[in-house]
């Protein structure tokens, strides 16, 4: 791995490349974690990019998460699923032998792990504290509702949720597709996933009354809310959608869309509620914009635009306010410094 340190006039922190080619990034506390392609993962300082730890999953990787407080990490992967402790760099993997999408923590202290069918819910360790009963099909993605007390698990046909320690489910949210996605808007309002079938399927949590946004020209597979709940971005077409949830929701509004790549592969919001968004794409283009700006229906265009080499965008990570960082499928990992949460 080479690091190269930049000037303090430009907007980059610093740039390096790594051997296996990165498909996620995560941020937490003052890192930044990317996951390689075949289960290699660093452990970035997000400041310097020096190297804190490094962790492998045999088998490859398919997601990557830090916990908020950076005190662990777990990586997911085809044939199961890896922690790393930052205080001793302790290094587990559990070949489980089932595709394991995606995790999530609800704190710093309590993870949920997708494994085949079900979701085991760990602690920091890695020691199983409870799991649930199997889904009618592979779960696809994760995500903790009030606080870390109630987990949504999606799968083919449904969302369902789970209280702590509870195998069945308390709520089912059933749509007869391939959830892709899920987002849930930090409210608790919202329950959103991103299909197959090219739409993205709203939920509202207190009595599943729900909505459906379709006509996308491709699958939506990656779904984001902001801080504030209010703005839902998502892919499935060449321009980014931004849907406005304030209020009674997006039922009979159009979304904001973005206009910068021709596929978008990569979305990530700032922390913050400024409504900034950055957006990558197969072009190798890195967007940011004031993505709640304007009206719907109105085409925007970006604030800025970071320019590629060619290889398309891997992933997004913001490490609080003023770091940005990008990994591109060449091996290239890039972090740009933003000065001000009310600037671009």
């Amino acid at each position: 791995m080479s690091t190269t340190i930049q000037s303090p006039e430009t907007p980059l922190a610093w740039d390096i490349a790594v051997d296996d080619a990165p498909v996620a990034l995560s941020s937490g506390g003052d890192l930044v974690a990317v996951a390689g392609a075949e289960g290699s993962v660093r452990v970035l300082d997000a400041a310097s990019g020096a190297t804190v730890g490094t962790v492998d999953l045999p088998g490859g990787a398919l997601s990557v998460h830090l916990a908020p407080d950076a005190g662990a990490l777990v990586v997911t992967g085809p044939m199961g699923y890896a922690l790393w402790r930052r205080s001793d760099g302790r290094r587990t993997s559990k070949l489980t032998s089932a595709w394991s999408t995606s995790a999530a923590w609800a704190d710093g202290q309590r993870l949920a792990v997708a494994s085949g069918r079900r979701a085991l819910v760990l602690d920091a360790d890695g020691e199983e504290l409870w799991r649930t009963e199997p889904a009618a099909s592979t779960v696809t993605d994760l995500a903790w509702m009030r606080q870390g007390r109630r987990l949504a698990v999606a799968a083919y046909g449904a969302v369902r949720c789970h209280e702590r320690h509870t195998d069945k489910p308390v709520a089912t949210y059933p749509y007869v597709g391939s959830h892709l996605a899920l987002a849930v808007a930090p409210t608790g309002k919202w329950i959103c996933s991103g299909n197959q079938d090219a739409s993205i399927h709203i939920w509202r949590a207190r009595d599943a009354s729900e909505l459906t946004m379709s006509g996308y020209p491709e699958k939506v597979s990656r779904l984001a809310f902001d801080d504030s709940g209010f703005w839902l971005a998502a892919d499935g077409a060449p321009d980014v959608t931004v849907w406005d949830f304030s209020g009674k929701g997006p039922a009979g509004t159009a979304p904001r869309s973005l206009r910068c790549h021709e596929t978008v592969t990569a979305l990530a919001w700032r922390p913050g509620l400024a409504g900034h968004l950055a957006s990558g794409g197969d072009d190798g283009t890195v967007a940011l914009w004031h993505a709640t700006s304007g009206r719907p229906k109105q085409l925007l265009r970006p604030v800025r635009e970071l320019p590629g080499d060619g290889a398309a965008v891997a992933a997004l990570a913001w490490t609080g306010p003023h770091l940005l960082t990008a990994a591109w499928r060449d091996g290239r990992i890039r972090t740009y410094g933003v000065p001000s949460r009310t600037s671009l």
